[in-house]
């Protein structure tokens, strides 16, 4: 019987066939010759924190060049026209293996390319491979890539490029655990100061009667306890680098005159010195207290304000962040599974109940709940390993939405595309431009998917 007709006659529908794929413990990622992602199962979201909807009818370089992966498989591929293996790296921390097969054509030329890639955590053993392949993964700093699919976000990490070459001091607003200090490490790493040191230094953490010793340093002998040699403080220790002054709101008013000085002429003198010393050095500081307020009770210098204030930064929450916090559960989800060496994973309907919930702990709420589940459930988090916080607020979410045949899966990635275009782009040109199609009928897409927007 030849096979089209034993697919024929089998119960085999295309809704199951899709279904089955998207249950596959493998991603499954299909281009064509020109590169343009034409396929993608759920496990794309697990590996990159995006959804379908976010990949399709996208090229692979869109995401390539964001650093959401490497290296690229494709560019052997297309060389070699025949399978591929390598070892990739993701930005949420997932390391694949991934193989690629090339379906040629009659002339021989690529028509698509089919890519699998499973999570090399799920191996118990050392899998060989090419070691230039392995050093080229590894080359690729991929942890240090900051998760911003939020647009809120994306406009944070832009305006630290343009302000990263500058020397000037940075003071950074936002409630605690929304990334203040992140923001603050990744300010020093893309600037010139990258080579030398960064401190990170919490004035909350320290008490108030040794902070002073440890910014600034003494000689020996300076007071009661202090070490023979005297003792380097952290200004200078972080000569020709960054200082990050978090919680900068915590200082008492004289240490307060004392950062101003550094601010001000990049001198200090050490406690039971008469010698000031010279630092070459970027400030960064930040605050979840209203420093305003701070000024008008009279427990924070305005002067020190106005010279910290020089660039502002205010950090959103993580509830203000909705597009990040699903790539962020996927991120802590491979975090720890590598630390404890496990392989969990997570329902779908328990993304969806973290998705609508408030954090009012931010991304640092979120990263201790996700090593709390991966260490206290079972092979699949589900809701029912939530917290009872978490449960409560959240009692309902939408009901999944799983397209059952082929036409209504088309018109769905149509819609998404279209609608997020016309968004950006505003105009029928434009819509036209972007998703390679004519202008006749981006305008008659616009109509029929954006009309009651």
């Amino acid at each position: 019987m030849p096979e089209n007709e034993k697919l024929k006659n089998s119960d085999l529908t295309l809704e199951s066939f899709l279904k089955i794929l998207d249950y596959s413990s493998d991603e499954i990622y299909v281009v064509d010759r020109n590169t343009r992602i034409v396929y993608v199962n759920k496990n794309c979201e697990k590996h990159y924190g995006l959804k379908k909807d976010d990949v399709l009818g996208k090229l692979n370089n869109d995401f390539l060049d964001k650093g959401y992966w490497a290296p690229s498989v494709l560019p052997e591929v297309f060389e070699k026209k025949e399978p591929v293996s390598i070892r990739q790296q993701t930005y949420i921390g997932a390391e694949l293996l991934t193989r690629a097969f090339p379906i040629l054509n009659e002339a021989q030329d690529i028509d698509y390319i089919v890519i699998t890639s499973t999570e090399i955590q799920v191996f118990k053993q050392m899998i060989t491979m090419n070691k230039q392949q392995i050093e080229e993964a590894q080359n690729h700093d991929l942890h240090e890539i900051i998760i911003a699919n939020d647009e809120k976000f994306r406009k944070i990490l832009q305006f630290c490029e343009k302000i990263a070459p500058t020397d000037s001091t940075v003071l950074i607003h936002g409630e605690s655990g929304t990334g203040k200090g992140v923001i603050a490490h990744h300010l020093h790493n893309i600037s010139n100061r990258n080579k030398g040191p960064f401190l990170n230094v919490n004035c909350a953490a320290i008490p108030a009667d040794l902070l002073e010793s440890e910014l600034f340093g003494y000689t020996s002998g300076s007071f009661t306890g202090a070490n023979k040699g005297g003792k380097t403080g952290l200004f200078e220790t972080a000569d020709t680098g960054t200082i990050f002054l978090d919680e900068i709101g915590e200082l008492a008013l004289p240490l307060q005159a004392k950062v101003l000085q550094v601010i001000q002429d990049k001198q200090f003198i050490p406690i039971g010195s008469n010698t000031s010393k010279t630092v070459d050095i970027r400030i960064i500081a930040a605050t979840n207290q209203d420093l305003e307020e701070m000024i008008r009770n009279k427990t924070f210098r305005e002067d020190l304000y106005y010279r910290l204030n020089v660039i502002d930064i205010h950090m959103p929450t993580l509830a203000e962040r909705k597009d990040d916090i699903i790539p962020l559960t996927y991120r802590f989800l491979n975090k720890f599974n590598s630390k404890y060496n496990v392989n969990k994973a997570i329902s779908e309907r328990c993304l969806q109940v973290l998705f609508h919930y408030s954090w009012p702990g931010n991304v640092r709420q979120l990263e201790n709940l996700m090593e709390r589940l991966v260490i206290t459930s079972d092979s699949i988090i589900e809701v029912t390993d939530l917290p009872l916080v978490i449960t409560e607020e959240v009692k309902e979410v939408p009901e999944l939405i799983h397209p059952n045949s082929l036409d209504n899966a088309i018109t769905e990635v149509t819609r998404t595309l279209i609608k997020r275009s016309y968004a950006k782009h505003g105009s029928t040109r434009g819509v036209a431009s972007d998703l390679a199609i004519s202008q006749s009928k981006a305008s008659r897409l616009i109509r029929e998917f954006c009309s009651n927007e």
